[in-house]
C-alpha cells in the first residue's frame, strides 16, 4: 500500500511523501499560546480555536493517518539584468535607463499553487480510494486549519528548520505542502531528525528581526506578513527595511545552507510567469482594482488586494530611491483612492527627498501629507 501510494504520488508530480499516525500534535498547543502572544499580528483566523490545528480529528473524524506530500517549486535564481527584467523594461526606456523594479518571492513567481496543489491532491486521494474502497478522506493544502509542516517533519518528509520553514536533507525548503488526511491505517514512517545544528544563518539574515530566536517567529515584523496577511498601514520603523520587496521575503531561505543543493524544478505546472519576479514598480503603482485583477489573474498575489499590494509598491519606490517614481507617487498621494495608499506613497516622497538635493525645492504634495504617515 505505502509503496502504490508513494508511485502514485510521484507520478502527481510530488517530489516526497511520507506517512504519520493522526494523533494530535503537541505544536496545537504552541500555536494557541503563539496567538495568546499576540505575535500573529492581525492574523484573526490565526485565533479560531488554534488547538485545533494539531488535531487531524477535528478535520476528519475517525482520522487514522496523515498522508504528507511536498513538491519543488524551486524556480532557479533571480532574473540577471540582462534578463527577462531588462527584456520588459526595453519596451519602455532605452537599454542604458535603469527603471526601479521590486521583488516577488519565488513561490509566487507563476501560477497559484493552491489550486494545483489541491487537484493534484483530489487525484491521489482517488488512487487512494482505488486501492482501498470504501475509505474516507479529505485535504489540506494550506487554507484549512492544519498544521502542514508539522504533520510533514512527524511523517518524515523534512525538519521544521529555526526560521519556521520545512527543509529537506540534500534538497532544502523550496516545497509547497500538502496533506491527506484518512480514516485509512497505514503504517507511519519515522520523524525527520533535525539537521541545523549550531547553524544560525537564517536568524543573522532576517532584515527585520522577525525571528527572535530558533523557531520563533514574530509575524508582526515579518516581511512576509507585512506586505500579504498585513491590513492597514505598515509600522514606520519598518518600511525602510522592507526594501524593494513587494509581496513575501525569501531572505531566510536564500542563507540556508542546505539550499546550496536546491535543483530548479522540472514542473510546469511552477513554472515562473513573465516580468513576474522583479517588475518594473511606477506602472504598478497605477493599478486599479481592474487592473490588478487582470495582471495577477489566476497567481498568489490576488491574496494581497489592490490596496495592500499598490501600498506595498509605494514603499519600495520610497526605499529605491529614485526621483523618477516622483510624478507617480504625488498622483498617487493625492488621488489614489484608498487612504493607506496615499499616506504611504506621501512618505515615498518624503524618504526620496530626505535621501537626495534637488534644486526644486520641497515638494508640495509631501508638506500637505506630512501628517499623515502614522503607522
Amino acid at each position: 500500500m505505502r509503496e502504490r501510494i508513494g508511485r502514485a504520488a510521484r507520478e502527481l508530480g510530488f517530489t516526497s511523501v511520507g506517512f504519520a499516525r493522526a494523533e494530535r500534535h503537541p505544536d496545537g498547543a504552541r500555536v494557541a499560546e503563539w496567538v495568546d502572544r499576540g505575535l500573529h499580528g492581525t492574523m484573526a483566523w490565526m485565533g479560531h480555536e488554534p488547538e485545533r490545528r494539531g488535531d487531524p480529528d477535528s478535520i476528519l473524524p475517525g482520522a487514522r493517518t496523515v498522508i504528507s506530500v511536498a513538491a519543488n517549486y524551486y524556480p532557479g535564481d533571480w532574473p540577471t539584468p540582462r534578463g527577462a527584467a531588462a527584456a520588459a523594461a526595453a519596451s519602455v526606456a532605452p537599454p542604458h535607463v535603469a527603471t526601479p523594479r521590486g521583488k516577488i518571492a519565488r513561490y509566487a513567481w507563476g501560477s497559484d499553487y493552491h489550486k494545483r496543489m489541491k487537484r493534484r491532491l483530489v487525484r491521489l486521494a482517488a488512487a487512494l480510494r482505488a486501492l482501498a474502497p470504501g475509505i474516507r478522506w479529505t485535504t489540506a493544502v494550506d487554507t484549512r486549519p492544519f498544521l502542514d509542516r508539522a504533520w510533514a517533519e512527524r511523517a518524515g518528509v523534512g525538519w521544521i528548520g529555526k526560521n519556521t520553514n520545512l527543509i529537506r536533507s540534500k534538497e532544502g525548503s523550496w516545497f509547497f505542502l500538502g496533506a491527506i488526511i484518512t480514516d485509512l491505517p497505514i503504517e507511519p514512517d519515522p520523524p525527520a531528525a533535525n539537521h541545523c545544528g549550531t547553524c544560525v544563518r537564517c536568524i543573522a539574515a532576517c532584515p527585520t528581526g522577525a525571528i527572535t530566536g530558533p523557531n520563533q517567529l514574530d509575524a508582526r515584523r515579518c516581511i512576509s506578513y507585512l506586505t500579504i496577511e498585513h491590513r492597514g498601514a505598515i509600522p514606520l520603523e519598518l518600511r525602510p527595511l522592507i526594501g524593494t520587496r513587494i509581496f513575501g521575503c525569501d531572505d531566510c531561505q536564500e542563507v540556508c545552507p542546505w539550499n546550496r543543493f536546491a535543483v530548479p524544478s522540472a514542473d510546469p505546472g511552477f513554472a515562473a510567469r513573465p516580468d513576474q519576479q522583479v517588475p518594473e514598480l511606477i506602472p504598478l503603482l497605477a493599478l486599479d482594482e481592474a487592473g490588478f485583477r487582470l495582471r495577477f489573474q489566476g497567481t498568489a498575489l490576488r491574496r494581497a488586494g489592490r490596496n495592500r499590494f499598490v501600498r506595498n509598491v509605494a514603499v519600495a519606490l520610497g526605499n529605491a530611491g529614485d526621483r523618477a517614481a516622483l510624478p507617480a507617487l504625488e498622483r498617487s498621494a493625492l488621488h489614489d483612492p484608498d487612504s493607506v495608499v496615499r499616506d504611504h506613497s506621501a512618505w515615498a516622497i518624503a524618504q526620496i527627498r530626505e535621501n537626495q538635493v534637488f534644486s526644486e525645492g520641497a515638494s508640495p504634495v509631501a508638506e500637505r501629507h506630512s501628517g499623515g504617515t502614522s503607522p
